[in-house]
């Protein structure tokens, strides 16, 4: 059976990976953009291709609220399955991924519910996970360079992880190339046929029998091509790259810390990413640029956190959009109405790198019903 999968950021590529091991399947990838590659470490700003390259990779899944429903099967099903991915994909394509298993650290304030973390830590209990809860004097103890008047405490979440989203695509893409799927970048799909069987590019036309939509943003002018809108619009979101003349806190313990809705993210080599903003778009159009003045109130927030990276150089700052859902919650996992044959797996918006595991599942199983 054919399948052609229009789209390769982290949803796509995973799809790509996980059909890849089975063997009645013939599967061809297209992106628009050129193969990912790592960003440049040089000073600047700049604009990355898609959203998974601008991605921070935190992986908030036992510290989420999420108890019950397929939000939580879903979060639950993509972590575990993150612990055998990652040292599968290294062994078979012959590198490293980097991946922090130091947990998720979030910071508390005085209008913190402790008694809702007290109740979410019992819950978790019973589904085989742990959350611990910390006074201010153990942060302190363990992150000593976390340090702000108004911080209470912190609940740290030892299981949840974090992991370089490129590096993840780019392993996924070997993996699964090294399964005999074929990749297509740098190449726009022009059309699809009206019942969904062929895949028109510029170059050339290709015969599918399954057809998977994964193209963020691009989701919606590609069911629109087929009579059939999904609404998906842009949110950008920016983040920055500081270098620390000496490594912050504790070296043997370096869990991402988060807070109000902001990451730091230790990337090694005294490496910290910081963010991200959540930016609407203002425009009727739909387009927008990033807002400096957001990125500069991270950057304000996050270093009264932690006032040693007021110290910190700014190698790089860059900002994506991500993939929102209009009138609906995402993500989008689902046949495409009206169509056998036609697949969504879009409309991610900030849990594209958690969730991807979970919606490879989740669409092999619907291949496999078919």
């Amino acid at each position: 059976m054919k399948v052609a999968i229009i789209g390769c950021g982290i949803v796509g590529a995973t799809i790509a990976y996980e059909l890849s091991w089975v063997s009645s399947l013939s599967i061809t990838v297209f992106d628009q953009l050129p193969l990912p590659t790592y960003p440049s470490d040089k000073e600047g700003r700049f604009s990355c291709g898609n959203s998974t390259t601008a991605a921070l990779g935190v992986l908030m899944s036992i510290i989420s609220r999420k108890t019950k429903g397929q939000a939580w099967e879903m979060r639950q099903t993509s972590l575990r399955r993150y612990e055998t991915l990652v040292p599968e994909l290294e062994k078979l394509v012959g590198y490293s991924i980097p991946y922090n298993r130091q947990g998720i650290l979030n910071l508390c304030f005085p209008e913190e519910n402790f008694e809702q973390w007290i109740k979410l830590a019992e819950i978790r209990k019973t589904q085989g996970f742990t959350l611990e809860i910390w006074d201010k004097t153990q942060l302190q103890q363990l992150c000593p360079h976390i340090n702000h008047s108004h911080i209470t405490g912190a609940i740290y979440s030892p299981q949840d992880r974090q992991i370089n989203p490129t590096a993840l695509n780019l392993a996924l893409i070997d993996g699964a190339r090294y399964n005999g799927v074929e990749f297509v970048f740098g190449t726009n799909v022009l059309s699809i046929s009206h019942n969904g069987d062929c895949v028109n590019t510029a170059n050339a036309s290709f015969d599918v029998d399954y057809l998977v939509i994964t193209a963020g943003i691009g989701t919606s002018h590609l069911t629109a091509n087929l009579q059939k809108f999904i609404d998906i619009r842009p949110v950008f979101g920016q983040a920055l790259q500081l270098r620390v003349e000496c490594s912050l806190g504790n070296t043997d313990f370096q869990p991402v810390i988060t807070g109000n809705d902001l990451h730091i993210i230790p990337v090694g080599n005294r490496n910290y990413w910081i963010g991200s903003t959540v930016e609407f778009p203002q425009s009727e159009n739909g387009k927008v640029y990033p807002q400096a003045e957001l990125l500069q109130d991270i950057l304000q927030q996050t270093t009264a956190f932690c006032p040693e990276l007021a110290q910190a150089t700014i190698v790089r700052n860059w900002y994506s959009a991500r993939p929102r859902p209009y009138g609906r919650p995402g993500p989008i996992i689902e046949r495409l109405p009206g169509f056998n044959n036609v697949f969504l797996a879009t409309g991610h918006y900030r849990n594209g790198v958690l969730l991807a595991p979970a919606t490879a599942i989740k669409i092999r199983e619907m291949l496999n019903a078919r």
